[in-house]
């Protein structure tokens, strides 16, 4: 299984949309940005049929040392959790054949006033084709 790194994603979306590279970067980063701020602020991020991101407070706990067999207090921690869309789950299980797992198994639903939402912000945006740099 191949490693795939930011830059090479942005790069397979420049020549893929004749954006260009810098103006891409850009834009990558920014959303990767939101989304570390969202998650920061406790909110939760949906994607429709992609999935969606989270933060989860795992509770303080009392754990043994496996080497020395002490008990070891571990603090509450904050984690980020992502539960797999619906469109995902299915194009991932049709590429390789094995099912998706899926921790939640109600990712696919979303809230209604967020599917609206998204609803309302594709209309209001007007189609744009590509446009090429000469």
């Amino acid at each position: 299984m191949a490693t795939i790194t930011k830059k090479e994603l942005i790069d397979r979306i420049a020549d893929n949309s004749g954006a260009r590279r810098v103006q891409v970067k850009r834009v990558v980063q920014q959303f990767l940005d939101e989304i570390v701020s969202e998650l920061g602020k406790g909110n939760r991020l949906e994607f429709r049929d992609f999935g969606v991101f989270e933060t989860k407070i795992r509770k303080a706990r009392k754990a043994q040392n496996p080497k020395t067999l002490e008990p070891v207090s571990v603090p509450e921690k904050r984690t980020v959790k992502f539960k797999v869309g619906r469109l995902m789950k299915q194009k991932l299980s049709e590429m390789t054949g094995a099912a998706v797992d899926d921790e939640a198994q109600d990712v696919a639903e979303m809230s209604e006033s967020a599917a609206e939402e998204e609803d309302e912000e594709s209309a209001e945006r007007p189609h744009q084709g590509h446009q090429h740099s000469s």
